[in-house]
Formats: structure tokens, C-alpha cells, sequence
């Protein structure tokens, strides 16, 4: 799966701000800025972004972390990250982005005080390994952050199902040129475990003393925080 999801960003890379921007009506922002928030980061903090894509939520640490924090994001598609240094240097930002897998994260053992993930464990071929591999990184003490979709219920469940399904690939096909893209994401989003079903994996790691889940917009998305070994 990993080469096919590479590929899928790779592709849609140079329009995937303005279509996330559309698509989730900027809601996005205030969904990062709460796992800001949950992550207990403090100024000075080590925080290590994983798939970090443009470098939106690694921007939204370093603002935290301030001038004596250092904040590095990764991603394992090159494409993605193209356009993450000038995003931050136009924010007056210094943060460090290289390529790197989640999964095989090429750090030592206890280097970060936080680590996080946001749209993207769903997309890892084991997410219980990437967990695994974000609590190793992160020094005791410390906490994971996982940001990702969930499985609202009921009407608003109901209808954001029907925009999933119906309008996200019309509107992203249309913005990036790739449907297929559009139409891969809401599938895995609707398919990927979400609340206790997540935990359950945080569990299987063994990486985490204590780990909680925090629904955002009616479920829409949840964050997960683990406070690691």
C-alpha cells in the first residue's frame, strides 16, 4: 500500500492545500490547534511532525515551542513536502522537514518531548508499528498525538457519509485532477478504526501508560493522545 499512497500524494501535492482548504472548509485549522493543545507542548519543547505533508500542523508547533523549541517534520513522500520550507519561511518559521517513513523512523530512542501524526496512520501499512515507532522516539513522559478522522453517527453521521462519498471526489477530482484520490481518502477514513477500536491499537503497542481520545465536530475527527512509557 505504502507505494500506492506515495503515489497518490505525489500526485496531488501542488493543489492539496487549497483542496483541503475547500474541502473541509477550513475547519481543519481548529482541529490542529486542538492537538496543539492536548499535546501539553511547552516553549522550548523537541516536537517531531510525522507525515507532515505541507507543514501545517509542524507550523502550528512551532508557533508553541516558540524561538528555544525546534520542531522537525518528515514525511515518506518528497513530493509533499516541496512546498513545507517556504510555507515556514513566509510564517517567519524556522522548521527542520526531511523524508522519512513512520514506520522506520531514523531517530534515536527518547529524543522528542511530543510526536504526532495528523491524516496519516490511516495511510501507513501498519499503523500499530507506527505507533509503536512514534513512543520510542518520544522521551517518558512524553505524548504521542494522533489526529484523524472518525465515524460520526446519526444525521450529521448521515449526511457526512453523503458528502464523503458524493462530493469530496467531485470537488477534489476537480481541483487536482485526481478522483481517485478523493475517492481512496473518505473509503479508508469510513474503514480505519476510530475511538476505542484506536485505542485498542495505542494498546497493542505497549509504547503508552495512558491514552485518551477527544471526538472533535460530532465525531468527525478525533484526537488521540498517549503519554509514553
Amino acid at each position: 500500500m505504502s507505494t500506492e499512497v506515495r503515489q497518490m500524494f505525489s500526485s496531488i501535492a501542488t493543489r492539496y492545500d487549497v483542496t483541503n482548504e475547500v474541502l473541509s472548509f477550513g475547519i481543519h485549522r481548529l482541529w490542529r490547534r486542538t492537538a496543539v493543545r492536548l499535546s501539553r507542548a511547552k516553549a522550548g519543547d523537541s516536537v517531531l511532525d510525522c507525515a507532515s505533508g505541507t507543514g501545517d500542523l509542524a507550523l502550528a508547533f512551532k508557533r508553541k515551542v516558540g524561538a528555544t523549541g525546534h520542531v522537525l517534520g518528515t514525511d515518506f513522500c518528497p513530493e509533499m513536502l516541496e512546498s513545507a520550507p517556504a510555507k515556514a519561511a513566509k510564517a517567519g518559521l524556522q522548521v527542520d522537514f526531511q523524508v522519512a517513513d513512520a514506520m522506520a523512523l531514523p531517530f534515536e530512542d527518547n529524543r522528542f518531548d511530543v510526536a504526532s501524526i495528523a491524516f496519516g496512520i490511516r495511510n501507513v501499512d501498519d499503523p500499530v508499528k507506527c505507533l509503536k515507532e512514534m513512543g520510542r522516539v518520544v522521551k517518558p513522559g512524553g505524548r504521542v498525538v494522533v489526529l484523524e478522522f472518525g465515524q460520526p453517527e446519526g444525521v450529521f453521521g448521515a449526511l457526512f457519509r453523503f458528502y464523503s462519498k458524493t462530493v469530496m471526489p467531485a470537488i477534489g477530482g476537480m481541483l487536482t485532477g485526481n478522483r481517485a484520490a478523493y475517492e481512496y481518502l473518505p473509503r479508508t477514513s469510513a474503514a480505519f478504526p476510530a475511538g476505542e477500536r484506536f485505542l485498542s491499537l495505542m494498546d497493542q503497542s505497549g509504547a503508552y501508560a495512558e491514552r485518551s481520545a477527544h471526538p472533535l465536530t460530532f465525531g468527525t475527527a478525533n484526537v488521540y493522545v498517549g503519554l509514553v512509557r
